[in-house]
């Protein structure tokens, strides 16, 4: 589904450069979890911007479905952004002169998906409130609503285009330890009923052990630290 092969970023920081990734690969499969650890600064959410489209490598390819992302145009990578990626940032990123309910349908409309009924978007959207149990505050404005809340709203905007590939950054960060464990169970719940993709950036090493995979940025490589079994994994569960 996801693969990045040998990616190098340095950045130029006040007379100097640092150099973050020096050679990394990543394959994600579908409908697999995965959590990337490291120290700060050493490259975690450059390597998710990278993964998503966002942030061009200076060496190396990324590889979605089997296109080479970065050999795009602009436009096209912004497609394959819209269809088949969605986002769940630490600082949420809801716009906050819109209501819940159009936050949520906001992908749609950048998708270019207006040409379909207006009831079939809004139900869906809906639907997704429903599913993060929201549905009651859908026409409440970002700011009458909790971290917590705020986070389930991106959450169910990440997921209104139906994307296979879920990157998340720090999605527990802002929250307090028991509404960011049930952010996580609601996050974890959905992508793995839709059997998408996963890949989420965390300091947390308890979060991440609850990943198929746990992956640590050391030194500008990816080393993998734990692989679970996923029949193991859903025994526990």
């Amino acid at each position: 589904m996801l693969s990045a092969k040998n990616i190098h970023k340095t950045y130029s920081m006040r007379h100097k450069t640092v150099t973050v990734l020096k050679g990394a690969d990543l394959n994600i499969t579908p409908g697999e979890s995965v959590a990337i650890i490291g120290l700060s600064g050493s490259g975690k959410t450059t390597l998710l911007h990278i993964l998503g489209g966002l942030d061009k490598p200076d060496q190396g390819e990324i590889f979605i479905d089997d296109e080479s992302l970065y050999n795009l145009t602009e436009s096209k990578r912004s497609a394959i952004r819209a269809n088949k990626i969605g986002f769940i940032f630490q600082a949420y990123h809801l716009l906050q002169e819109m209501t819940v309910l159009e936050n949520v349908i906001l992908p749609a409309m950048v998708h270019g998906n207006l040409w379909r009924k207006s009831s079939e978007i809004t139900n869906h959207a809906m639907s997704l409130l429903a599913t993060v149990g929201l549905e009651n505050r859908s026409t409440h404005m970002p700011l009458e609503l909790s971290g917590g809340e705020q986070q389930r709203v991106a959450m169910a905007r990440a997921l209104m285009n139906k994307p296979k590939l879920i990157l998340a950054d720090e999605p527990t960060g802002n929250l307090d330890h028991a509404t960011g464990s049930q952010v996580l169970d609601t996050l974890f719940e959905m992508t793995t009923k839709q059997n998408y993709s996963l890949v989420m950036v965390t300091h947390n090493r308890d979060i991440a052990a609850q990943c198929d995979r746990v992956l640590k940025i050391e030194d500008g490589l990816i080393i993998e630290e734990k692989q679970m079994d996923r029949g193991r994994k859903s025994e526990v569960e």
